[in-house]
């Protein structure tokens, strides 16, 4: 079974993306050319927005999950890039990067955040309270 599905993240910086694979223990694979997912898509779940069904499995990077069977496709879009996964629980994405790819959009996040502090000056701490949830302090 077939559920792509795009994470809704807009994605401005590979290099925080990588950043954030890195510090999740991510594999980021420049110029990989398809990604591992189910293989067919059988019509069991809407196509995301602005992908055709040839588009399924291809991408310009990818992304490797330790202990998933499948892969995250980093498909480059105008100036920006999106992420297409499956999430069909055999894959084993959605255990590791979490629902929605809650995870990976929070490293992201963190790591772009991080940059533009260092741009403007500005000191960045984080802090991991005990509900997983992540406080970054910025200070000038």
């Amino acid at each position: 079974m077939s559920h792509v599905a795009k994470i809704e993240l807009e994605i401005l910086s590979l290099e925080d993306l990588k950043l954030a694979c890195k510090r999740l223990g991510f594999t980021f694979s420049e110029n990989q050319k398809t990604y591992a997912w189910y293989g067919r898509w059988i019509g069991d779940s809407p196509l995301p927005e602005g992908i055709l069904q040839d588009d399924l499995g291809k991408c310009d990077h990818a992304i490797r999950v330790p202990g998933c069977n499948y892969e995250i496709g980093v498909v480059k879009r105008g100036s920006k890039y999106i992420l297409l996964w499956d999430s069909w629980h055999r894959g084993g994405l959605e255990e590791k990067i979490g629902k929605g790819a809650g995870l990976l959009k929070q490293g992201y996040t963190i790591e772009r955040i991080r940059r533009e502090a260092k741009r403007k000056n500005c000191q960045v701490r984080h802090e991991i309270k005990n509900d997983r949830s992540i406080r970054l302090v910025l200070r000038v």
